[in-house]
């Protein structure tokens, strides 16, 4: 039995309303000084909204927030990062014009003694810093050309730049390659036996199992318990996570390939840091009706700049040279729109940037696509109830958690929930080819479990599936076929049920090439 005084952060008794929402419902949380700590939970459950209480960004209406057994008051992010507690959220707070060693000392900065920033002493401690736990950074890079690895351990940079001793991950290895998610889990071990205190929001059950001691868990706002997890399985978790009995792998029939939906010849495309450089180097890919076939690669080997070409979102590199053709209809120099019309549905990597009007409401990001079809509109005059009723169908169908249903504004739904509505609205609206980039980003094995079949499900009924995905196992258990990708180009082709990750792996990395 633990003194108060064994934790260096309570959260006891905490509830947070919104509109049409109990977020938080009298969740109790308690963190040891050195331990790493899991907060897991469904899209949605409130893990997020718990975290940012503790941050300073909301203001809980019931309960009260200890520090080393003392009454704290915390009010906004500053009263918390006087306290040590730092947080890098699930997307990212970082001004993009500005560079990494700026974006570091924002709000902190060092001062001479004529009041100018002393950007020379910034330097040097933020180069220690990035010495001393792996960070390697370009303090002169701007923040807009780097990837999204680098501006993540930029965050955490900031968060060392302020010596603050309770670190808040939130969803950290989203966005991550498996490579650098090995280095942040390193990372997090390294600070932990340091001395730090770690809250590790995930839905990844075996980065808990590798790293966590201990893991509380939420479900639709509600303290569910907390378990040490040496004494538990992924099994055990996920079920206290969804209220149920997961699958792991994925249930489908073997492929009856038709005819070729997708054909793309000869396709290239400029890189998107460096537009002097191509991204993408003269690919050629058929995907065919009724078949599943994954993209496998380390994220920055062309993948994105691969699936911009083929929606239409960058032009390709001797446009004259390419073709693009969707069920026989050439597409090459036709615009989004167009080639939505031709088939084409689309998942993107970037869900806030690529897949939703963040300051629209649910119900208008659902017929975002369809809006001119006549039964939203008339006239040029759209029609709101038949939208709202649409939109609360869909998001019925695919679990789709909102505080004020299909009225919500998007920006204010949970990261995992924005995903599930564009892999609703994308999967309803009739089409020929699923383009799905990172489709499962950020949410729950329930969740993944859901969309795997509906993929499936879309595959047995007749379109063809281009799927790109960082997470080998997802690819390992949908592929039909499978390409991996290697600066820019095809390097192989595999059948999923003869190779394995390890053989995967080599040609990720350039080690083996067909």
């Amino acid at each position: 039995m633990f003194l108060m005084s064994d934790y260096i952060i309570e959260m006891l008794n905490i509830t947070k309303r919104f509109p049409g929402i109990i977020a938080n419902d009298n969740i109790t949380l308690q963190l040891k000084k050195g331990e790493i700590h899991a907060l897991l939970g469904e899209n949605g459950a409130g893990k997020s909204t718990l975290m940012s209480v503790l941050f300073g960004l909301y203001k809980p209406e019931e309960g009260e927030i200890r520090k080393n057994g003392k009454v704290v008051q915390i009010n906004d992010p500053n009263d918390a990062t006087a306290l040590g507690i730092g947080m890098v959220h699930q997307h990212f707070k970082l001004v993009e014009i500005f560079t990494v060693l700026d974006n570091i000392i924002l709000g902190s900065e060092p001062l001479k003694k004529a009041g100018f920033i002393d950007r020379e002493f910034a330097r040097k401690k933020i180069l220690e810093l990035s010495e001393k736990y792996g960070l390697s950074v370009d303090p002169d890079a701007k923040i807009e050309d780097i990837s999204v690895g680098m501006q993540q351990r930029v965050e955490i940079l900031k968060m060392l730049y302020r010596e603050n001793e309770i670190l808040i991950f939130d969803e950290p290895t989203a966005v991550l390659t498996p490579q650098e998610i090995n280095d942040l889990m390193q990372i997090m071990k390294n600070l932990a036996n340091e001395g730090k205190s770690i809250l590790f929001i995930t839905h990844k059950l075996n980065e808990i199992m590798a790293i966590c001691d201990r893991c509380s868990v939420l479900r639709k706002g509600k303290y569910i318990g907390t378990v040490d997890v040496k004494n538990t399985t992924i099994f055990a978790l996920s079920e206290m996570m969804v209220g149920r009995q997961v699958k792991f792998t994925v249930d489908k029939s073997p492929a009856k390939p038709g005819k070729v939906m997708l054909s793309v010849k000869d396709l290239s495309v400029a890189c998107k840091i460096n537009h002097e450089r191509l991204g993408v180097k003269h690919v050629n890919i058929d995907v065919h009706a009724g078949e599943i076939v994954s993209i496998a690669g380390i994220d920055g080997n062309g993948q994105t700049e691969f699936a911009y070409g083929i929606s239409g979102l960058e032009k390709p590199v001797e446009i004259e040279k390419t073709k693009i053709i969707i069920d026989g209809e050439d597409v090459t120099r036709k615009s989004i729109l167009e080639r939505n019309k031709a088939g084409l549905s689309y998942i993107p990597e970037d869900r806030h940037k690529h897949g939703l009007v963040l300051d629209y409401r649910l119900d208008q990001n659902a017929v975002l696509r369809r809006y001119k079809e006549s039964r939203f509109q008339k006239s040029g005059f759209i029609k709101k109830d038949n939208v709202t009723e649409y939109s609360d169908k869909l998001m019925e169908k695919y679990d789709v958690r909102s505080g004020q249903g299909s009225r919500t504004i998007v920006r204010s739904m949970s990261g995992g929930n924005q995903q599930k509505s564009i892999i609703a609205r994308e999967l309803d609206n009739k089409h020929k080819i699923l383009l799905a980039v990172q489709p499962t980003r950020g949410l729950d094995v329930g969740a993944i479990e859901f969309v795997h079949k509906q993929i499936i499900e879309d595959r047995d009924n007749g379109a063809a599936v281009l799927l790109v995905s960082y997470e080998l196992d997802e690819v390992l258990n949908l592929s039909d076929r499978i390409l991996v990708m290697y600066e820019g180009e095809f390097i192989g082709e595999f059948d999923p049920k003869k190779t394995t990750a390890e053989e995967l792996g080599l040609y990720m990395a350039g080690a083996k090439r067909q």
